[in-house]
């Protein structure tokens, strides 16, 4: 695995020539498909050849058919197995290298960064609600081939089967978004640039401390955060008056803009990150409620500098 960055499927990524960069893409896939023993270094290892394939790949349609190539065709064919683990070297990588990228390449890995938030909301929110709306309808047909008991019966084995629904959307429906919320927070959406008590690289337990930020990658992904999860969500009403369809777990998308918005020790990242919150969709949904600025007060007192 040591010279899988080297290896022609992972250069011809970057070509120019469709036909060359398709056949890169499936050997990649299959690879990967076929490995679900890679280790949390062996992906970062394969991530840091990507990186640089997408560093060299020129032209902008090519670029944008290599981002999406590596994110909406690669991660959902992914084991499960293998999932978290390759997003999280795809933001140990992103962290890391972050600042090696100059600005005439920065476009590109910005767009790559969007196809990555946008595939994951994809995966963990669109496939899982789809996977959930199927368990609960067999559930339901289920329940109509029992008899019918005594009605003290009854009524606990509702609460309990309420209980039990409840915990499994939280612990099993929605348990692999929040392994993804996890990585996130611990990463580009973490408040803090250094964490003294974070613990050291070690190989031998196959641990790779996350890079938190920088700000930069703090603001591009506090952005096009509710952007991207728009895409993934089912409305109903007309246009200014929708309505998000299902159950969502509101609090936990929105959980990483709040952390930042109330643990940043910046006031910019703090106020980008409350940009974020107050967005009009948010409130079109019914996911938040608008707040008069005039009552917003920052507790710290932190000096916002000069008004422009």
């Amino acid at each position: 695995m040591a010279d899988i960055q080297k290896t022609p499927f992972v250069r011809d990524l970057a070509s120019s020539d469709r036909k060359i960069r398709d056949k890169a893409l499936e050997s990649l896939t299959l690879f990967l498909r076929s490995r679900n023993d890679l280790s949390l270094l062996d992906m970062v290892k394969l991530w840091k050849g990507l990186f640089f394939c997408v560093y060299h790949s020129d032209r902008p349609l090519t670029q944008q058919a290599l981002a999406r190539a590596l994110s909406y065709s690669l991660v959902p064919s992914l084991p499960r197995a293998t999932l978290h683990r390759f997003l999280r070297a795809f933001w140990i990588t992103i962290g890391r290298d972050w600042h090696s990228i100059d600005r005439m390449r920065l476009d590109k890995y910005l767009y790559l960064i969007r196809c990555y938030v946008s595939v994951a909301f994809e995966i963990f929110v669109k496939g899982h609600k789809n996977t959930k709306d199927d368990g609960k309808k067999r559930k339901r047909e289920d329940s109509t081939k029992k008899g019918k008991g005594k009605k003290q019966k009854k009524a606990a084995e509702e609460q309990v089967d309420d209980s039990n629904e409840k915990d499994a959307e939280l612990d099993g429906q929605w348990g692999d978004l929040s392994a993804y919320i996890d990585i996130i927070e611990e990463g580009p959406m973490c408040p803090l640039n250094f964490d003294p008590d974070q613990p050291e690289e070690d190989l031998e337990s196959d641990f790779i401390p996350m890079p938190h930020g920088p700000d930069g990658l703090r603001y591009h992904v506090a952005d096009i955060w509710i952007d991207e999860l728009e895409k993934v969500l089912e409305f109903e009403g007309e246009e200014g008056e929708r309505k998000v369809q299902g159950d969502i777990p509101v609090e936990l998308l929105l959980q990483p803009l709040e952390k930042l918005r109330a643990d940043s020790p910046y006031k910019p990242v703090r106020t980008r990150a409350s940009e974020a919150l107050d967005d009009d969709r948010l409130i079109e949904w019914g996911w938040r409620v608008r707040v008069d600025p005039d009552e917003e007060v920052d507790s710290d007192g932190e000096w916002g500098g000069f008004d422009e």
